[in-house]
């Protein structure tokens, strides 16, 4: 479980963020309020608890802020973990045991705000594997230490609001990756598209533990 939510059971709203939804052509995204409002008045329309989805999606929503779109380099559009858009104070759980690798607050506006990034022990091949918790509260990173264990199961933090989760409608963004490339409290959640596929490939699916229907 990764939130008190059960994607066999309760019902869930998979949201769109790429060219294709023709609502964001409207849509001042840079206005967070607004933002916000666009995306909990969808779920309260279609009567969910949560809003999913993101993983592979190449997504405009990013062109809302400079983090992603640094003039000297190709914009990074690809979204490369699973977003759960749910209510400020949404407890997050840790899906696999594991420790904490590193963890900070990245404060740029649009990044990922309060992060938490674990290590859970190697597969029967001996790759190790990371997961990446971004948007939390800042209470969330209180009393964390390098190396901290987690069950699996256990409470490892909250959904956090805006301005203070990198000032985004409140979600959670959960990433896996199979290498750090020697980075902490960080790692790129999107990428370009001349670099899909080399990311792609360090970022399995999340959906492999989640198992939320109907998504790729």
């Amino acid at each position: 479980m990764l939130l008190p939510f059960d994607f066999q059971k309760d019902p869930f709203l998979i949201l769109d963020f790429s060219a294709s939804n023709p609502d964001l052509s409207t849509l001042d995204l840079t206005n967070t309020a607004l933002f916000t409002n666009y995306v909990f008045g969808k779920l309260k329309a279609a009567g969910a608890k949560v809003g999913v989805g993101g993983y592979n999606e190449h997504r405009v929503i990013y062109r809302r802020s400079p983090h992603f779109n640094a003039s000297v380099e190709e914009p990074r559009e690809i979204h490369l973990g699973i977003d759960l858009w749910a209510d400020a104070g949404t407890p997050v759980f840790a899906p696999l045991a594991g420790r904490v690798h590193s963890f900070q607050d990245n404060a740029n506006f649009g990044d990922y705000g309060p992060t938490i990034i674990l290590e859970h022990p190697g597969n029967a091949a001996g790759k190790p594997l990371y997961s990446l918790y971004g948007h939390l509260t800042r209470q969330s990173l209180d009393g964390l230490y390098e190396g901290k264990e987690f069950n699996a199961g256990q409470k490892l933090a909250e959904i956090g609001p805006y301005p203070d989760n990198g000032d985004w409608p409140p979600h959670l963004h959960f990433q896996l990756m199979t290498d750090m490339l020697g980075l902490k409290g960080d790692f790129p959640g999107v990428c370009s598209l001349t670099n899909r596929k080399k990311f792609i490939a360090l970022c399995p699916n999340p959906n492999t533990l989640l198992h939320i229907p109907g998504l790729d």
